[in-house]
C-alpha cells in the first residue's frame, strides 16, 4: 500500500494502480477523453496530465503508476493550462458543427471545453479531412468529427475482436476507420454499435429512423404499431435524468400513445414465443441425438442477437447449422403483427407499419435483411434505438416525468417475467431453462433463488450444469443426463467459447451468446455512458421487473397459448416455421 500525497491529502492506495485511479479513490476527478474502463490506457488525448514532484514534465495520469512517497498536483495553473491547450488543439481540427450535431449537449468534448473555460480557440489550423461513411444500415461515420481518441478501436478490437476499425497514417493525417480507407459496408463489421456507444463525440452514430417514423405516424393510411424491447424500460429514463436502473415501463407506454402510435405492444410477447420455439428446437435436437442416434448440430447456439449472427456468418460459418433457426423476438413480432394481427384489424400487411424500439443498432441491419419478409412484405419497417426514442419524446413536447403509468395493449402486450430477463446476459438461457425443465419433468427449476445465479452477473463466460431427474415418460431418456450450458457476452468472449468448442476442449448442449457487454442492457443504442456500474443497475432493474410479474414462465402466457390455438397451430409446425424461423449463410470476410 504505497503512501502518496495528492492535492495535499496523504493516504495509502492499492499497489499497482495508476495516478488517475488514485485520484478517483481520493474523490478527485481527473478529466480524460481516451480512457476506457477496464482496458489498458493509451494516454492518447493528454487531457489527464498531472504534476508529479520531481518529474521534469507533466505526466499522463492514466498511464503512470503510483509509487511510495509520490506527491501529485492535479489542478495547478500549469496543469490547467496544459489541459486547455490539449483541448484547444483538438477543437482546432474538429469540425463539430455543434449546433446541429447529434451529440450536442451530450458531447464529452463540448462538456470538457465548457469545464475548462474555453471560449475562444487560439489556433486556426487546417481542419481534419471530411468524409462521411453512410454505407451501412446501422452506423454513420464522420471523420471530420473524429478526435482520434481510439476508444472505438478498443471496442472493436479488444471487446468485440471484429477488427473493423484501426488507426492509419500518422500525426495530423491519422485516420481512424477500416483498412485502406474502405467504407464499413466493405469490411467485416457486425454493426453492433459498441464503437458508437463509446465515442465521446459525434464521429460514430446510429442511422436515424426518426423521420421515417414521424412520416408513418402522419400517414392516415397506415396502422402504426410499436414494440419495445425489454432492455429499453430499464434505460429510457436516463434520457430524462432518471438514475440508471429506474424502471419506466408505464411512462414509456404512455409516451408512445401520446406520440400517436395506434397500438403499443411489447417485444416481450415474442420473447415468450421465442422461448417456446427455441426450447422445443433444442429438445428436438437432443432427442434426435440421444434416442434416434442421429448426427445433429450440438451445441445449439441462441440466435436472438443480430450482431452475433453477423459475427458467425463471417468468422465461423462452419457453425451456422448450430445456430437456432428461430428469428429474434423483434423479427418474430413483425411477422406475427403483419399476419395474425393485421387480420384481426382488417388491414393489409402493407398497410401496417411496425416500429421497434431497441437497445441495439444491429437491429436496424437485421430488419433490412432479405430473409425478414415472411409476411409477404418487410416484417419490421423501422427501428429506433433507446436514444432515438428519447429524442422523439422530447420532440413531441411530452413531459415524461409527469406521465401516468399505463399498460400495453393486448394481445401482443402480454408477457411473462422470463421475457423481461432477455435483456440481461444469462437471461435467454434462464428463460429457456424455466420452460424446458418443466416440459421435461413437470416441475419448476430446482433452484432456491429467484434466479440461476451461476449464469447471472457480468463475468464474461459463465458455465453451469443441470442434471435432469424425475422426467415425464416421453422424456425418460434424459433421466440422469447432465446438460452442459454456457453463457457469454461480448464477442471477444463469444470467440473464446466457439474456439473451445471447435478445438474439442469444451462440450456443451446449449450456448447463449449476447453481442454486447452485459447483454442488451449494454447495447450500442443505449443512453451513454454505459459503464459496468450502469450495467449492474440496469440488470437489477430487469430482475425486479421479472420478479414483479404474476407470470414468470413463457409457456404460462395465455396470449401465447391463444396465438397457437387461433393461428400458428403448434410449436415448430409448418406455419410457425414459415413465420418464425430462418437460416443464415456464410459471408465473405474482409
Amino acid at each position: 500500500m504505497p503512501r502518496i500525497t495528492i492535492n495535499n491529502i496523504t493516504r495509502e492506495v492499492p499497489e499497482g494502480i495508476t495516478v488517475f485511479e488514485a485520484a478517483r479513490e481520493t474523490g478527485i476527478r481527473v478529466p480524460s477523453l481516451c480512457r476506457m474502463e477496464s482496458f489498458q490506457p493509451t494516454g492518447a488525448c493528454r487531457v489527464c496530465v498531472v504534476e508529479v514532484e520531481g518529474a521534469k514534465n507533466l505526466v499522463a495520469s492514466c498511464t503512470t503508476p503510483v509509487s511510495e512517497g509520490m506527491v501529485i498536483k492535479t489542478n495547478t495553473k500549469r496543469v490547467r493550462d496544459a489541459r486547455r491547450l490539449a483541448v484547444e488543439l483538438i477543437l482546432s481540427e474538429h469540425n463539430g458543427n455543434c449546433q446541429t450535431c447529434d451529440r450536442n449537449n451530450t458531447c464529452e468534448l463540448q462538456s470538457l471545453a465548457f469545464e475548462l473555460g474555453i471560449d475562444n480557440i487560439g489556433f486556426t489550423g487546417e481542419p481534419a479531412c471530411s468524409r462521411t461513411d453512410m454505407s451501412t444500415e446501422a452506423l454513420i461515420r464522420d471523420n471530420a468529427k473524429c478526435i482520434k481518441c481510439r476508444r472505438c478501436v478498443v471496442a472493436c478490437n479488444e471487446i468485440q475482436t471484429v477488427g473493423a476499425l484501426f488507426p492509419q497514417y500518422r500525426g495530423f493525417n491519422t485516420l481512424i476507420g477500416p483498412a485502406f480507407n474502405y467504407n464499413l459496408a466493405d469490411v467485416t463489421c457486425v454493426q453492433c454499435g459498441q464503437c458508437a456507444a463509446v465515442c465521446p463525440v459525434g464521429a460514430i452514430i446510429e442511422v436515424s429512423h426518426i423521420e421515417r417514423v414521424w412520416s408513418a405516424l402522419d400517414d392516415p393510411s397506415k396502422v402504426v404499431v410499436v414494440q419495445t424491447a425489454p432492455a429499453v424500460r430499464a434505460s429510457l429514463g436516463e434520457c430524462f435524468d432518471y438514475p440508471p436502473g429506474t424502471l419506466v415501463t408505464g411512462k414509456m407506454t404512455a409516451a408512445l400513445r401520446r406520440m400517436g402510435f395506434h397500438h403499443v405492444f411489447d417485444t416481450n410477447f415474442t420473447a415468450d414465443l421465442t422461448i417456446i420455439e427455441e426450447g422445443m428446437e433444442l429438445l428436438t435436437r437432443i432427442k434426435k441425438a440421444f434416442v434416434e442416434k442421429q448426427k445433429v448440430a450440438l451445441p445449439q447456439f441462441t440466435s436472438c442477437s443480430p450482431g452475433w449472427i453477423n459475427f458467425m456468418e463471417a468468422f465461423y460459418p462452419e457453425f451456422l447449422p448450430n445456430l437456432s433457426t428461430c428469428k429474434s423476438p423483434q423479427q418474430m413480432f413483425g411477422a406475427v403483427a403483419k399476419t395474425y394481427l393485421s387480420k384481426k384489424y382488417g388491414c393489409r400487411p402493407e398497410d401496417m407499419y411496425v416500429v421497434s424500439v431497441m437497445p441495439c443498432t444491429a437491429k436496424k441491419y437485421e430488419a433490412a435483411r432479405p430473409e425478414m419478409n415472411s409476411s409477404g412484405v418487410r416484417d419490421v419497417d423501422a427501428v429506433l434505438t433507446t436514444r432515438e426514442l428519447g429524442k422523439m419524446i422530447k420532440q413531441a413536447g411530452i413531459d415524461f416525468p409527469l406521465l401516468p403509468d399505463e399498460e400495453m395493449d393486448k394481445p401482443l402486450g402480454v408477457s411473462s417475467g422470463a421475457a423481461d430477463i432477455f435483456a440481461n446476459t444469462g437471461g435467454v438461457m434462464e428463460a429457456a431453462l424455466r420452460t424446458a425443465f418443466e416440459v421435461i419433468t413437470g416441475k419448476k427449476l430446482p433452484f432456491n433463488q429467484m434466479h440461476v445465479e451461476a449464469i447471472s452477473g457480468l463475468e464474461g463466460i459463465k458455465e453451469t450444469e443441470l442434471t435432469i431427474t424425475g422426467t415425464k415418460e416421453e422424456w425418460s431418456f434424459l433421466e440422469g443426463v447432465t446438460l452442459k450450458l454456457v453463457v457469454a457476452h461480448g464477442l471477444g468472449n463469444a470467440r473464446k467459447v466457439v474456439d473451445a468448442v471447435k478445438s474439442g476442449e469444451k462440450e456443451y448442449h446449449f450456448v447463449e451468446i449476447m453481442t454486447c457487454p452485459g447483454g442488451c442492457i449494454g447495447g450500442g443504442g443505449q443512453p451513454r455512458p454505459t459503464t459496468d456500474e450502469v450495467r449492474k443497475k440496469r440488470i437489477e432493474a430487469i430482475y425486479r421487473e421479472d420478479e414483479g410479474k404474476a407470470l414468470r414462465q413463457s409457456h404460462d402466457n395465455p396470449k401465447i397459448k391463444q396465438l397457437y390455438g387461433d393461428f400458428l397451430g403448434f410449436p415448430l409446425g409448418e406455419l410457425a416455421h414459415k413465420l418464425l424461423h430462418t437460416h443464415y449463410t456464410e459471408k465473405e470476410r474482409i
